[in-house]
């Protein structure tokens, strides 16, 4: 008998008063261009003393096949098991203001009884604000600055608002825990910061810092980049160096950069240029399905 979604987790017995704190979250499996996602997850947990308060049953939820964590052998013995975990971290920012964060691997299965028990946490602290984040690839050069588009569940909380229309692509756990919050009347958003395609698969620290502006813009967190700066200060320095070492990249970034500015003095729109045809919907989720099917290979 399948469990509870309440049954999916454990939360622990002192946690403080919560009402008014934003939950962030972020989940291996799905496309993080660049890394975008997990490097910002990275400096929150490396910058801010954090505590788990909350633990869901990665046994109910992930395919230990499909992904099969790490096991340490040594000698003539197994020592280590390396177990994933999905969790919500307790965090403080600079001025004391508490805000969670949950992070682990995209469960596998069960995603509505995972979206029922973050809504039941949501409903518990008193969150008043939910937000995912991660990279997505795009025709952008790393020379011109690099936009962070937002989604929400109403109008008003929409900053930065998507060149897409209307296109159906390969779903995710934090757009169906966007969507099922905004139907149960949560305020809900998510972030996508554009990496340049030629970047997707590496780490790119800029895109973090992207995310991270756009974040502290919309929750009003206290949260210092620090040393997300300087190290996307010397990815962009290794970009530059490289570029200049090859004529032909060299001259794809130049292109880039002329449709860049071309789009941007005629529209808004980033996807296409003056004169040229709009891509389909297919057309989009065909260039995403390709994307995610060259990070499977990779992994």
């Amino acid at each position: 008998m399948a469990m509870d979604s309440e049954e999916l987790f454990e939360v622990d017995s002192d946690v403080p008063d919560l009402s008014g704190a934003v939950l962030l979250h972020h989940f291996d499996g799905f496309m993080d261009a660049g890394s975008a996602g997990s490097t910002l997850v990275e400096h929150l947990l490396a910058t801010h003393e954090h505590r788990v308060v909350a633990r869901f049953d990665v046994d109910e939820l992930v395919d230990y096949r499909a992904r099969r964590p790490v096991m340490t052998y040594d000698t003539d013995r197994w020592t280590h098991y390396d177990a994933p975990e999905l969790v919500v971290h307790l965090l403080h920012d600079a001025v004391g203001n508490p805000f969670l964060l949950m992070t682990g691997p995209e469960p596998d299965r069960r995603w509505e009884a995972v979206a029922a028990a973050v809504r039941a946490l949501v409903e518990r602290w008193g969150v008043r604000l939910t937000i995912g984040f991660h990279g997505i690839p795009m025709g952008v050069p790393h020379t011109r600055r690099l936009l962070v588009i937002t989604h929400a569940t109403r109008p008003e909380l929409v900053t930065e608002k998507s060149p897409f229309s209307r296109v159906q692509v390969p779903g995710h756990l934090s757009a169906l825990l966007e969507l099922r919050l905004g139907e149960a009347g949560h305020d809900a958003m998510g972030f996508a910061a554009y990496v340049p395609h030629y970047l997707a698969q590496g780490t790119y620290p800029g895109a973090a810092v992207g995310l991270l502006e756009t974040l502290t813009k919309a929750t009003g967190l206290a949260i210092e980049p620090g040393r997300l700066h300087e190290s996307a200060k010397r990815t962009d320095a290794e970009v530059a160096r490289q570029v200049a070492e090859s004529a032909e990249v060299a001259e794809m970034v130049a292109a880039l950069e002329r449709q860049y500015d071309s789009f941007t003095e005629a529209s808004d729109n980033l996807l296409v240029g003056e004169g040229e045809p709009v891509p389909t919907a297919d057309e989009l989720a065909a260039e995403l399905e390709r994307f995610l099917a060259e990070q499977s290979r990779d992994n």
